[in-house]
């Protein structure tokens, strides 16, 4: 068994005293690992892939919470929208839209983060703040944005990594008094292994964790 249960109770511990949420990352890696997790009380999943996600979801325990962290395309939203727990990374609306449609066609409000690109990589998807203020989530009726979510820069240099996360922070506090209308606006998503701790600093309450528990992913995965 490649799961490290030290540093799962570890890690839970250390949430603990913040109330973040955990979420186990478990992309390509074995039902067996999942089921690892499972057994210690690990509800909390997160997958990149949909095809993998679906095969997951349809062979392992229906009370495990399935989280999509990758990057959805619009036209593959209809796979997951049956039963899917919360999709991080929403960086468009034209896939807002998108996953508003699939809603309705599986008569369910599905929850959603807005992903907001605080990284100074060109390669990270989100919103910018100008276009999260102009979003117009009024008429998307069977989507309910939970919060935002973002990825720091890949970099050693912590104090920009903290200076990131905090701004996103601000963003979130902001847009929260702005948009009293919107339910359920509680979620701010940011921390991964290499820097939850500055995350949860920062005022994360759910991380995104995979290399810590599961160990690295194979090179051709």
């Amino acid at each position: 068994m490649s799961v490290n249960i030290e540093n799962y109770n570890l890690i839970k511990a250390a949430l603990a005293l913040s109330g973040a949420t955990l979420i186990a990352v478990s992309k390509t890696k074995p039902a067996s690992d999942i089921m690892a997790l499972y057994a210690l009380g690990q509800r909390d999943f997160g997958e990149n892939y949909v095809q993998e996600l679906v095969t997951k979801q349809a062979d392992l325990p229906k009370d495990i919470r399935w989280h999509f962290i990758g990057h959805l395309q619009s036209n593959k939203a209809k796979y997951i929208a049956p039963f899917v727990y919360l999709i991080h990374g929403v960086d468009s609306e034209k896939l807002l839209i998108e996953i508003n449609k699939q809603g309705a066609k599986n008569d369910r409000k599905i929850s959603v983060l807005l992903q907001i690109h605080i990284a100074q990589e060109e390669s990270k998807f989100g919103f910018d703040a100008e276009e999260l203020a102009a979003a117009n989530l009024n008429e998307l009726k069977h989507v309910m944005v939970k919060g935002l979510m973002g990825m720091a820069s890949f970099t050693e240099d912590k104090t920009q990594v903290q200076q990131e996360f905090i701004y996103l922070k601000t963003l979130f506090d902001g847009y929260k008094k702005t948009q009293m209308h919107v339910a359920n606006f509680d979620t701010l998503s940011m921390g991964m292994s290499g820097d939850y701790e500055l995350a949860i600093k920062a005022g994360s309450n759910m991380v995104r964790i995979g290399s810590l528990l599961f160990g690295e992913r194979e090179k051709n995965q």
